[in-house]
Protein backbone atom coordinates (compact mmCIF):
# COMPACT_ATOMS: atom_id res chain seq x y z
CA UNK A 1 0.00 0.00 0.00
CA UNK A 2 1.18 3.81 -0.80
CA UNK A 3 1.26 6.00 1.62
CA UNK A 4 -2.20 7.46 0.48
CA UNK A 5 -3.89 4.35 0.52
CA UNK A 6 -2.18 3.65 4.97
CA UNK A 7 -4.01 7.21 5.37
CA UNK A 8 -7.14 5.86 4.26
CA UNK A 9 -7.17 2.70 6.23
CA UNK A 10 -6.49 5.19 9.24
CA UNK A 11 -9.06 7.21 8.21
CA UNK A 12 -11.56 4.53 8.48
CA UNK A 13 -10.59 3.49 11.45
CA UNK A 14 -10.78 7.08 12.97
CA UNK A 15 -14.22 7.74 11.60
CA UNK A 16 -15.42 3.87 12.95
CA UNK A 17 -13.98 4.81 16.91
CA UNK A 18 -16.10 8.06 16.22
CA UNK A 19 -18.91 5.45 15.67
CA UNK A 20 -19.42 6.87 12.31
CA UNK A 21 -22.63 5.44 10.55
CA UNK A 22 -24.00 6.82 7.21
CA UNK A 23 -26.83 4.61 5.10
CA UNK A 24 -26.23 5.78 1.65
CA UNK A 25 -29.78 6.41 -0.18
CA UNK A 26 -30.55 6.67 -3.83
CA UNK A 27 -29.24 9.37 -6.45
CA UNK A 28 -32.53 11.41 -6.31
CA UNK A 29 -32.96 11.06 -2.39
CA UNK A 30 -29.42 12.63 -2.08
CA UNK A 31 -30.16 15.36 -4.46
CA UNK A 32 -33.66 16.19 -1.99
CA UNK A 33 -31.83 16.00 1.18
CA UNK A 34 -28.66 17.62 -0.22
CA UNK A 35 -30.37 20.75 -0.96
CA UNK A 36 -32.34 20.90 2.35
CA UNK A 37 -28.97 20.34 4.21
CA UNK A 38 -27.63 23.21 2.09
CA UNK A 39 -30.38 25.86 3.70
CA UNK A 40 -28.16 25.61 6.79
CA UNK A 41 -24.91 25.27 8.25
CA UNK A 42 -24.29 21.51 9.30
CA UNK A 43 -20.74 20.03 9.31
CA UNK A 44 -21.31 16.63 11.10
CA UNK A 45 -19.14 13.74 10.13
CA UNK A 46 -21.78 12.00 8.14
CA UNK A 47 -22.44 15.60 6.59
CA UNK A 48 -18.75 15.80 5.30
CA UNK A 49 -18.27 11.95 4.43
CA UNK A 50 -21.79 10.92 3.81
CA UNK A 51 -23.92 13.55 2.03
CA UNK A 52 -20.66 15.06 0.68
CA UNK A 53 -21.11 18.90 1.78
CA UNK A 54 -18.27 21.38 1.37
CA UNK A 55 -17.22 22.59 4.50
CA UNK A 56 -14.50 25.01 5.64
CA UNK A 57 -11.32 24.62 7.79
CA UNK A 58 -12.10 24.35 11.68
CA UNK A 59 -15.43 22.76 11.13
CA UNK A 60 -13.66 19.15 11.57
CA UNK A 61 -10.95 17.82 13.77
CA UNK A 62 -7.43 18.38 13.12
CA UNK A 63 -6.71 14.48 12.96
CA UNK A 64 -9.45 13.68 10.55
CA UNK A 65 -8.45 16.85 8.77
CA UNK A 66 -4.62 15.58 8.37
CA UNK A 67 -5.83 12.23 7.81
CA UNK A 68 -7.44 13.42 4.56
CA UNK A 69 -4.52 15.76 3.31
CA UNK A 70 -2.36 12.75 3.81
CA UNK A 71 -4.73 10.52 1.68
CA UNK A 72 -4.87 12.92 -1.17
CA UNK A 73 -9.01 13.62 -0.85
CA UNK A 74 -9.20 16.81 0.62
CA UNK A 75 -10.45 19.02 -2.12
CA UNK A 76 -10.05 22.75 -1.94
CA UNK A 77 -11.95 25.62 -3.62
CA UNK A 78 -10.86 28.87 -1.95
CA UNK A 79 -12.50 28.57 1.39
CA UNK A 80 -14.86 25.55 0.20
CA UNK A 81 -13.40 22.20 1.51
CA UNK A 82 -14.46 18.47 0.13
CA UNK A 83 -13.91 15.03 0.45
CA UNK A 84 -13.21 13.43 -2.85
CA UNK A 85 -14.50 10.09 -0.96
CA UNK A 86 -17.53 9.06 0.43
CA UNK A 87 -17.85 6.35 3.32
CA UNK A 88 -20.54 4.35 4.28
CA UNK A 89 -21.48 1.90 6.96
CA UNK A 90 -22.72 -2.00 5.98
CA UNK A 91 -22.74 -3.84 9.27
CA UNK A 92 -19.50 -3.38 11.50
CA UNK A 93 -17.62 -1.95 8.34
CA UNK A 94 -17.02 1.15 6.68
CA UNK A 95 -16.59 1.67 3.02
CA UNK A 96 -14.68 3.90 1.09
CA UNK A 97 -16.64 5.26 -2.61
CA UNK A 98 -16.84 7.73 -4.64
CA UNK A 99 -18.06 11.12 -3.63
CA UNK A 100 -21.66 12.56 -4.85
CA UNK A 101 -22.21 12.82 -7.49
CA UNK A 102 -20.52 9.56 -8.92
CA UNK A 103 -20.26 11.14 -12.25
CA UNK A 104 -16.81 10.00 -13.63
CA UNK A 105 -16.44 6.75 -15.73
CA UNK A 106 -14.26 4.78 -13.25
CA UNK A 107 -16.84 6.20 -10.31
CA UNK A 108 -16.97 3.63 -7.47
CA UNK A 109 -20.27 2.39 -6.80
CA UNK A 110 -21.97 2.23 -3.54
CA UNK A 111 -25.77 2.67 -2.78
CA UNK A 112 -28.85 0.47 -2.37
CA UNK A 113 -27.50 -1.86 -4.56
CA UNK A 114 -25.29 -3.06 -2.03
CA UNK A 115 -27.23 -3.29 1.00
CA UNK A 116 -29.66 -5.72 -1.02
CA UNK A 117 -26.40 -7.68 -2.48
CA UNK A 118 -24.85 -7.64 0.67
CA UNK A 119 -28.44 -9.63 2.06
CA UNK A 120 -28.34 -11.96 -0.41
CA UNK A 121 -24.84 -12.91 -0.59
CA UNK A 122 -25.25 -13.59 3.78
CA UNK A 123 -28.84 -15.45 2.59
CA UNK A 124 -27.00 -17.87 -0.16
CA UNK A 125 -23.36 -18.60 0.62
CA UNK A 126 -23.31 -21.18 2.45
CA UNK A 127 -20.02 -23.13 3.09
CA UNK A 128 -17.17 -22.34 0.23
CA UNK A 129 -13.27 -22.76 -0.06
CA UNK A 130 -12.67 -19.95 -2.89
CA UNK A 131 -14.75 -17.24 -3.82
CA UNK A 132 -14.69 -15.00 -6.32
CA UNK A 133 -16.26 -11.59 -6.57
CA UNK A 134 -17.15 -10.90 -10.10
CA UNK A 135 -17.23 -7.21 -11.01
CA UNK A 136 -15.95 -6.10 -7.05
CA UNK A 137 -16.27 -2.50 -6.65
CA UNK A 138 -15.99 -1.31 -3.55
CA UNK A 139 -15.49 -4.77 -2.56
CA UNK A 140 -18.81 -5.42 -0.64
CA UNK A 141 -19.56 -8.91 -1.43
CA UNK A 142 -16.15 -10.38 -0.78
CA UNK A 143 -15.93 -8.63 2.53
CA UNK A 144 -19.66 -10.06 3.58
CA UNK A 145 -18.52 -13.40 1.88
CA UNK A 146 -15.65 -13.23 4.11
CA UNK A 147 -17.86 -12.78 7.38
CA UNK A 148 -19.82 -15.74 5.95
CA UNK A 149 -16.82 -17.45 5.55
CA UNK A 150 -14.25 -16.65 7.53
CA UNK A 151 -11.83 -19.72 6.27
CA UNK A 152 -12.50 -18.98 2.52
CA UNK A 153 -10.09 -17.03 0.04
CA UNK A 154 -11.52 -14.15 -1.28
CA UNK A 155 -10.51 -12.98 -4.86
CA UNK A 156 -11.93 -9.30 -6.08
CA UNK A 157 -11.90 -8.97 -9.84
CA UNK A 158 -12.90 -5.24 -11.60
CA UNK A 159 -11.88 -3.85 -14.35
CA UNK A 160 -12.03 -0.85 -12.88
CA UNK A 161 -8.59 -0.09 -11.58
CA UNK A 162 -9.78 3.23 -9.26
CA UNK A 163 -12.42 0.41 -7.53
CA UNK A 164 -9.14 -2.08 -6.53
CA UNK A 165 -7.72 0.13 -5.21
CA UNK A 166 -10.72 1.27 -2.82
CA UNK A 167 -11.87 -2.62 -2.13
CA UNK A 168 -7.88 -3.30 -1.37
CA UNK A 169 -8.41 -0.19 1.51
CA UNK A 170 -11.71 -1.31 2.80
CA UNK A 171 -10.96 -4.93 3.33
CA UNK A 172 -7.42 -3.75 4.94
CA UNK A 173 -10.01 -1.66 7.29
CA UNK A 174 -12.18 -4.60 7.37
CA UNK A 175 -8.91 -6.78 8.82
CA UNK A 176 -10.37 -8.81 5.96
CA UNK A 177 -7.18 -11.08 3.38
CA UNK A 178 -8.44 -10.81 0.03
CA UNK A 179 -6.47 -11.13 -2.93
CA UNK A 180 -7.00 -8.27 -5.65
CA UNK A 181 -7.18 -8.97 -9.76
CA UNK A 182 -7.60 -6.24 -12.29
CA UNK A 183 -9.69 -8.44 -15.00
CA UNK A 184 -13.06 -8.10 -17.67
CA UNK A 185 -15.23 -10.33 -16.08
CA UNK A 186 -13.25 -13.66 -14.99
CA UNK A 187 -10.50 -13.33 -17.64
CA UNK A 188 -7.57 -12.85 -15.96
CA UNK A 189 -8.57 -14.79 -12.63
CA UNK A 190 -6.94 -17.99 -12.34
CA UNK A 191 -7.19 -21.10 -10.16
CA UNK A 192 -9.90 -23.22 -8.48
CA UNK A 193 -12.79 -21.67 -7.56
CA UNK A 194 -16.24 -23.16 -6.21
CA UNK A 195 -18.53 -19.81 -5.47
CA UNK A 196 -18.52 -16.61 -7.66
CA UNK A 197 -20.87 -14.30 -6.78
CA UNK A 198 -21.87 -11.12 -8.30
CA UNK A 199 -23.10 -7.78 -8.72
CA UNK A 200 -23.12 -6.58 -12.53
CA UNK A 201 -24.42 -3.51 -13.63
CA UNK A 202 -27.97 -3.51 -15.07
CA UNK A 203 -28.91 -0.26 -16.61
CA UNK A 204 -28.97 0.44 -20.28
CA UNK A 205 -26.67 3.39 -21.72
CA UNK A 206 -25.43 5.24 -18.77
CA UNK A 207 -22.90 7.42 -20.22
CA UNK A 208 -20.43 4.92 -20.39
CA UNK A 209 -19.95 4.84 -16.39
CA UNK A 210 -18.53 1.38 -15.75
CA UNK A 211 -20.28 0.93 -12.54
CA UNK A 212 -23.75 1.77 -14.72
CA UNK A 213 -23.51 0.05 -17.56
CA UNK A 214 -24.92 -2.94 -18.35
CA UNK A 215 -25.15 -3.64 -21.81
CA UNK A 216 -27.69 -4.31 -25.06
CA UNK A 217 -30.60 -6.39 -23.79
CA UNK A 218 -31.75 -3.34 -21.65
CA UNK A 219 -28.62 -3.67 -19.60
CA UNK A 220 -28.98 -7.67 -18.76
CA UNK A 221 -25.98 -8.58 -21.58
CA UNK A 222 -23.44 -8.16 -19.23
CA UNK A 223 -25.51 -10.27 -15.89
CA UNK A 224 -25.81 -13.07 -18.70
CA UNK A 225 -22.06 -12.85 -20.07
CA UNK A 226 -21.06 -13.37 -16.50
CA UNK A 227 -23.06 -16.26 -16.20
CA UNK A 228 -21.83 -17.89 -18.86
CA UNK A 229 -18.44 -17.21 -17.94
CA UNK A 230 -18.74 -18.42 -14.41
CA UNK A 231 -21.05 -21.41 -15.41
CA UNK A 232 -18.32 -22.70 -17.77
CA UNK A 233 -15.54 -22.38 -14.91
CA UNK A 234 -17.41 -23.69 -12.13
CA UNK A 235 -16.52 -26.72 -10.91
CA UNK A 236 -19.52 -30.24 -10.16
CA UNK A 237 -21.78 -28.77 -7.34
CA UNK A 238 -20.25 -24.89 -7.99
CA UNK A 239 -22.73 -22.30 -7.19
CA UNK A 240 -22.91 -18.49 -8.96
CA UNK A 241 -25.11 -16.13 -6.51
CA UNK A 242 -26.13 -13.14 -9.05
CA UNK A 243 -27.61 -10.23 -7.67
CA UNK A 244 -28.97 -8.01 -10.43
CA UNK A 245 -31.42 -6.13 -11.89
CA UNK A 246 -34.07 -6.76 -14.65
CA UNK A 247 -36.24 -5.11 -17.17
CA UNK A 248 -40.00 -6.55 -17.18
CA UNK A 249 -41.80 -5.93 -20.47
CA UNK A 250 -45.04 -6.53 -21.15
CA UNK A 251 -44.72 -8.89 -17.72
CA UNK A 252 -42.45 -10.75 -19.12
CA UNK A 253 -38.80 -11.39 -17.29
CA UNK A 254 -36.20 -11.83 -20.18
CA UNK A 255 -33.28 -12.39 -18.03
CA UNK A 256 -34.88 -15.34 -16.25
CA UNK A 257 -36.00 -16.96 -19.28
CA UNK A 258 -31.97 -16.32 -20.30
CA UNK A 259 -30.84 -17.88 -17.11
CA UNK A 260 -32.90 -20.53 -17.55
CA UNK A 261 -31.91 -21.31 -20.87
CA UNK A 262 -28.09 -21.44 -19.70
CA UNK A 263 -28.83 -23.97 -17.14
CA UNK A 264 -31.11 -26.33 -18.98
CA UNK A 265 -27.80 -26.87 -21.46
CA UNK A 266 -25.88 -27.84 -18.91
CA UNK A 267 -28.11 -29.73 -16.75
CA UNK A 268 -27.86 -27.23 -13.98
CA UNK A 269 -30.37 -25.99 -11.48
CA UNK A 270 -31.61 -22.34 -11.10
CA UNK A 271 -33.48 -20.85 -7.59
CA UNK A 272 -34.75 -17.29 -8.57
CA UNK A 273 -36.42 -14.47 -6.93
CA UNK A 274 -37.20 -10.72 -7.03
CA UNK A 275 -36.23 -9.00 -4.12
CA UNK A 276 -37.26 -5.73 -5.11
CA UNK A 277 -39.98 -5.64 -7.61
CA UNK A 278 -39.44 -1.73 -8.65
CA UNK A 279 -35.90 -0.29 -8.63
CA UNK A 280 -34.77 3.25 -10.79
CA UNK A 281 -38.20 4.06 -11.36
CA UNK A 282 -36.61 7.11 -13.26
CA UNK A 283 -35.13 5.01 -15.51
CA UNK A 284 -38.28 4.60 -17.18
CA UNK A 285 -38.31 7.81 -18.63
CA UNK A 286 -34.95 6.79 -20.80
CA UNK A 287 -36.68 6.61 -24.51
CA UNK A 288 -35.38 2.66 -24.86
CA UNK A 289 -37.45 1.87 -21.98
CA UNK A 290 -40.90 3.21 -23.31
CA UNK A 291 -42.38 -0.81 -23.39
CA UNK A 292 -40.46 -1.71 -19.74
CA UNK A 293 -42.95 -2.42 -17.25
CA UNK A 294 -40.69 -1.73 -14.10
CA UNK A 295 -36.92 -2.97 -13.21
CA UNK A 296 -37.02 -5.78 -10.47
CA UNK A 297 -34.20 -6.36 -8.33
CA UNK A 298 -33.62 -10.07 -8.34
CA UNK A 299 -31.06 -12.95 -7.61
CA UNK A 300 -30.15 -16.07 -8.83
CA UNK A 301 -28.76 -18.84 -7.87
CA UNK A 302 -26.95 -20.92 -10.40
CA UNK A 303 -25.77 -24.51 -9.53
CA UNK A 304 -23.84 -26.81 -11.22
CA UNK A 305 -24.34 -30.81 -10.98
CA UNK A 306 -22.15 -32.67 -9.43
CA UNK A 307 -20.60 -32.78 -5.81
CA UNK A 308 -18.61 -29.89 -4.52
CA UNK A 309 -14.86 -29.17 -4.80
CA UNK A 310 -13.58 -31.00 -1.41
CA UNK A 311 -13.60 -28.88 2.17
Amino acid sequence: MTGEDEALVALLAALKARDYQFVTPTNDTHRLVSWRLFQGTRHTLRDIFGWSRPFRDGDLEVEILALMREAGILVERGRRLSSALRVSSLGEDLFLHSAYPPRARDAVFFGPDSYRYADFVRQELGHANRIVDIGAGSGVGGIVAARVCPQAAIVLADINPAALRLARINAAAAVVSVEVIESNGLSKVTGAMDVAIANPPYILGSGGRTYRDGGDLLGARLSLDWAKAAMDRLPAGGRLLLYTGSAIVDGRDRLKAELEAIVSGIGAQLRYREIDPDVFGSTLMHPAYRRVDRIAAVGAVLEKPGSALPA
